[in-house]
């Protein structure tokens, strides 16, 4: 189990955090409250342009899972939910992009107060077009609350090339993919040993009945119809409870699967960004398994 006292660090090349930006914060605060059961806390001083808003799971840093923003002013994207990926150094990172392909589409900045900087920020665009963000950490290291119920579970990407979409994050994130793992599973070698020391020791007996290698995965890179993408999916007790809320909010429901390990369903929020609601639903036999290794 992931220790509740321990903050929860990102080394280089994993998805550290995540962040919706739209452009109306208070009803996306609604939404999002009553679908997952977040509490939100702004972090911009008064008087600030815009809105950056943290949700967790009881109104501190320690719980913290995303964030909801006003966009900057000029944005002309997407309505969506974002990916981060931790860096160890954003100027040398955001530096390799352009030789690998990629684009960065606004230079690395300070976040936050001065003097007590959140972190600081790029955006980039992958060889394919899939956008996404490079966070070197300040005071906010990363989402802290996740896995469980209502929480961030995984980020894709989708990609119609996925050996093209490794020859951009392989060299820049350090991902390397095992085919023994399963289809789409990218790694970062050595992260399974970090949260062994760090926020979860106990993730390599928990894991025992998986592939070794499992507990280094960072994301999935999927192949895919349609524009290279992210795609970020939040673990639920219910797929289905999960749904009717959602619906009930103003949500569209865009597909749902029963898979090997889960149930979910990819839906589109009132204000157009997609996300996916994720149930852990494993085989019998794996259940079986632990509760045996339990009783040993």
């Amino acid at each position: 189990m992931a220790d509740p006292h321990t903050t929860r660090t990102y080394p280089h090349g994993v998805p550290s955090w995540i962040d919706l930006e739209t452009h109306d914060v208070e009803a996306a605060l609604a939404f999002y409250g009553h679908l997952f059961g977040w509490r939100f806390t702004d972090k911009m001083p008064p008087g600030a342009p815009g809105r950056y808003v943290i949700a967790s799971q009881d109104g501190t840093d320690a719980t913290a899972i995303a964030g909801i923003a006003t966009p900057d002013e000029g944005f002309d994207g997407e309505v969506a939910w974002h990916t981060y990926l931790a860096v160890d150094d954003i100027g040398e990172t955001a530096a390799r992009v352009a030789g690998l392909g990629g684009v960065v589409s606004s230079r690395p900045e300070a976040v936050g107060p001065p003097g007590q900087p959140a972190g600081r920020m790029a955006r980039i665009v992958d060889r394919q077009g899939a956008p996404s963000r490079l966070w070197q950490a300040g005071t906010r290291p990363g989402a802290q609350a996740v896995n469980a119920p209502g929480t961030w579970n995984f980020s894709n990407l989708l990609t119609p090339d996925v050996d093209g979409a490794l020859q951009f994050y392989g060299p820049l994130f350090g991902w390397e993919r095992s085919d023994d793992l399963g289809a789409g599973m990218a790694r970062v070698p050595g992260y399974g040993d970090h949260l062994v020391s760090t926020s979860d020791p106990g993730i390599h007996e928990r894991q025992e009945f998986v592939p070794p290698g499992f507990a280094d995965v960072v994301a999935g890179v999927v192949q895919a119809d349609g524009p290279a993408r992210w795609s970020v999916a939040f673990a639920v007790a219910d797929r289905d409870g999960s749904v009717a809320a959602a619906e009930r909010g103003g949500a569209t429901v865009l597909a749902t699967e029963d898979g090997e390990w889960s149930k979910e369903a990819t839906i589109r929020d009132p204000f157009g960004a997609e996300l996916v609601l994720a149930q852990f639903d494993p085989p019998g036999e794996f259940l079986a398994a632990e509760a045996q290794a339990g009783k040993d």
